[in-house]
C-alpha cells in the first residue's frame, strides 16, 4: 500500500511525517505543492534516506491542495499500488491511526474509507469554534449533496481509497482547492462505491499551520456542492436509473422558495405601508412552506434509503 502526503510550506513538519510513517506502508509519494519554503530540500534530504520508497512530486506553482492529491493519486496509479491513503503534510494525521484507515478498503469492506475527527469530542476542545462549527456546517451539506448520511466528517483528508475505485473516477474533474474531498465524495457517489467512516484522534499543537479562511472557504465550498448535487441527481437518478425523488426535490425547493418570497412580500408591505395581509395569503405561504418541507424530508428519506448499501 501508499501513503499521498500533499505538502505546501511544510519545511518544519515534513519530516516528522516522513520519520513516523508505519513500516508496512511500501511507498510514499509526497508532492511538493509549489512551497516557498524550503519543503522540497528537506523532502530531497529524505528522498536520499529513504531512497526508491519515497517519490517526490514538485509542482512548480501553488495549484492548491486538491491538485496536489490528483498528481499524488496519478503517481501512485502509475505505481501500481493497490491501496493509496492519504496523510497530511503537516502532522495533523496520526500515523496510528492508519491502520484503522486502511483496513475497510484492505478487507473489501469499503472502497473508501475517510476519517471522522469530530467522534471523540476532543476536535470541539481543541480546534477554534469558529473554525469547528464551519466544519460542522459545511459536513452537513456535504451529506444531503453526495447521499453519504453517515459520513460525518466531510473536510478530514485523512483517507484510503482501492485503485479500482480510483481509476473509475475523473482526475481531471476533480477540484483542486479546498473542496476537493466533498467533489470527491459526490463522484464516489454516482458510481455507486462504498464509503466507511473511521474514528480518528485528531492530533493539533504539533506545529502545524493552517492557511484556510473559513469564511473565504464556506461560500465557495457551498456552491461546489450545490452543483455538485444538481448533477449527481441528475446523473443518477435520471440518466442511470431514474427515481422519482429527483420530482420531491424540485417540488421542495419551488414550494419553498415561493412561500417564503410571498411571506417576505406581505411581511414588508405590512411593515412599511401597514398593508393588511389577507387570511388566505397566510394560510397559503403556511401551506406552501409545510408542503415543501415535506417534500425535503421525504426526498431525503428516499436518497437515504437508495444509499444505505453504500457503507
Amino acid at each position: 500500500m501508499g501513503v499521498v502526503v500533499p505538502a505546501y510550506n511544510e519545511e518544519r513538519q515534513i519530516g516528522k511525517v516522513l520519520e513516523t510513517m508505519p513500516d508496512y506502508v511500501d511507498q510514499i509519494v509526497v508532492v511538493d505543492d509549489g512551497s516557498t519554503d524550503a519543503t522540497l530540500e528537506r523532502c530531497r534530504e529524505w528522498q536520499g534516506r529513504m531512497g526508491r520508497r519515497l517519490a517526490v512530486i514538485e509542482q512548480p506553482k501553488n495549484k492548491g491542495v486538491g491538485a496536489a492529491v490528483t498528481a499524488g493519486y496519478r503517481r501512485s496509479l502509475e505505481l501500481g499500488i493497490d491501496v493509496i491513503a492519504l496523510m497530511a503534510g503537516d502532522g495533523q494525521t496520526d500515523p496510528d491511526d492508519l491502520a484503522l484507515i486502511i483496513d475497510p478498503v484492505i478487507s473489501g469492506k469499503a472502497d473508501y474509507s475517510k476519517g471522522n475527527r469530530l467522534f471523540t469530542g476532543e476536535a470541539w476542545r481543541r480546534t477554534p469554534h469558529v473554525r469547528y462549527l464551519g466544519n460542522a456546517f459545511l459536513s452537513m451539506l456535504t451529506k444531503i449533496a453526495s447521499g453519504y448520511w453517515h459520513v460525518a466528517d466531510s473536510q478530514s483528508g485523512f483517507t484510503a481509497i482501492s485503485r479500482p475505485a480510483l481509476k473509475s473516477l475523473d482526475l481531471d474533474r476533480l477540484y483542486h482547492s479546498y473542496g476537493y474531498p466533498n467533489d470527491l465524495l459526490i463522484q464516489l457517489n454516482i458510481r455507486n462505491l462504498r464509503v466507511a467512516d473511521v474514528p480518528t484522534h485528531p492530533r493539533y499543537g504539533v506545529g502545524e499551520r493552517s492557511s484556510m479562511n473559513v469564511f473565504l472557504v464556506m461560500p465557495t465550498v457551498s456552491y461546489l456542492l450545490l452543483r455538485g448535487f444538481l448533477n449527481r441527481l441528475f446523473v443518477k437518478y435520471v440518466v442511470k436509473d431514474f427515481h422519482p425523488l429527483v420530482f420531491f426535490y424540485f417540488f421542495a425547493i419551488v414550494f419553498l422558495i415561493v412561500g417564503t418570497l410571498i411571506g417576505l412580500l406581505y411581511s414588508s408591505l405590512r411593515l412599511f405601508a401597514g398593508v393588511e395581509i389577507p387570511t388566505a395569503t397566510i394560510v397559503l405561504v403556511a401551506m406552501l412552506i409545510i408542503g415543501g418541507l415535506q417534500f425535503l424530508l421525504f426526498a431525503m428519506w428516499f436518497d437515504m434509503e437508495y444509499s444505505k448499501n453504500l457503507k
